[in-house]
Formats: C-alpha cells, structure tokens, sequence
C-alpha cells in the first residue's frame, strides 16, 4: 500500500486525481490538500510515501515546497507547465505529468512510483524532528523548539518568542500545539503556550521566564497540570 498525498489550488484537478486514485487498490489517500501549508500539516502528522503536486500554486510554488521538506516523500509533479520539467526532475521527481491528465498516463506515473518504492530497503527508525515549519512572508522558515520561549495566540494568528525575536504567522493555537512535543511544551493559559526549560519562576497566577522581563498568565483550570509536570 502506497500512502500518497494530493497538493493543488484547483478544485477540479484535486477532484480528477482523487478518483483515479480511489481505482487504484494499491493507493492509500492520506489527504488532498488546497495549498502546501495545509500539506506540510499532513506531513508532520503522517507517513506519506508519494505526493502528487501541483507547481503554479500562489504564496509557495510546489517545487519550492518540496525544496523546503529536510527529507521529502517521493513526489511526481502533476501541472500545465511543461517549462518547469527540468527543475521539477532535478529535485529527483519520479515523474512529471503534464495537464490535463488522462487516466492512462496517470497509471503510468503510479507504476514507475511502485517500482521504485517497492525497491527501496526498509526504512530505517527516525527520530522525531526538533523543529516545525510556519508561514513567514512567502516563504516556509524552520523554527527549532530549542528556540522558542513561548507562543501567544492571536485569534487567527500566533505570536512566536523566540531567543532573539519574534515570529508572527496566520497558525491556529490548537493547531500549533498539536505539532509541539508534549514532555517539551504546556499550555499554561488558553493564550499562552510555554517551553517548559524556559520557565524560571511560578509567582501566584504568573509564570517568569529566563532572560524575559515580561511575565505570563497561568489559567486556573491549567496551573494544576502546570504544577504536577513540575512535580509539585
């Protein structure tokens, strides 16, 4: 079973490759996704063996996605560019199929996809990443959780402390805690999210950082939680 991804902007083109997929007993369809945000949430989530992407997407292309990924699925790029074709390969593409695709020449792209995946020796155990990747301006930037003293929500945006900076990106709370390693991170209010190594001091109903001069919020449903990780 081939665990495969779909990246396009265009409804109908997700909606074509999504039924030749769903013909194929041996493709598994983790998810179709509008945009490469979207998809790099997948990624984070689940194992995915092959992505189907569009190029021409708007905010961050599919070959500057999949230049972005540390180590990327296989990918066959699926789009009416033909001028890309040489870039698209260079990035180790399986394939590149151009608009509007047929079923055949779909199947075709898929068979080389098995060949090679069914090739490859087993993977080996990797350890969870020590970063997650946000929307910044145009582009994709890797954060390191060593970095981040805490997270601010926003209502639809997030506020990223870092060390030396700050990061703000249109990321959902819940979906950024979802990402962050639990025994690593706590949610200490329903604003505030906090790397536990960056705590110095519990104060009443606020918590003090290393090297911060501003104190945060602790919520009373959390302050239990928060004081029970620190075995109190």
């Amino acid at each position: 079973m081939i665990n495969c991804l779909i990246i396009d902007d265009e409804p109908f083109a997700r909606e074509l490759l999504e039924s030749y997929v769903a013909q194929l007993p041996h493709l598994h369809l983790v998810a179709s996704c509008e945009h490469v945000f979207e998809a790099l949430d997948v990624l984070q989530r689940q194992r995915v063996d092959l992505v189907f992407s569009d190029i021409n997407m708007p905010q961050v292309n599919g070959l500057e996605f999949i230049r972005s990924l540390h180590n990327p699925p296989y990918v066959i790029f699926i789009t009416a560019s033909p001028h890309h074709a040489l870039e698209g390969y260079e990035l180790d593409a399986l394939d590149y199929v151009v608009k509007p695709v047929s079923l055949p020449r779909f199947l075709k792209a898929v068979n080389k996809a098995q060949t090679v995946l069914s090739a490859r020796p087993a993977a080996p155990v990797v350890a969870a990443p020590e970063y997650l990747f946000v929307k910044e301006g145009h582009s994709l930037r890797r954060v390191l959780f060593a970095e981040i003293d805490y997270i601010e929500g926003l209502k639809d945006y997030i506020k990223i402390m870092l060390k030396d900076q700050m990061i703000i990106t249109y990321l959902r709370m819940s979906r950024v805690e979802d990402q962050l390693p639990p025994d690593r991170f706590i949610r200490i209010q329903k604003s505030y999210i906090v790397r536990l190594d960056a705590i110095r001091a519990i104060s009443g109903n606020e918590a003090e950082l290393y090297d911060r001069p501003e104190t945060l919020p602790i919520g009373r449903q959390y302050k239990e939680a928060l004081l029970n990780r620190f075995g109190l």
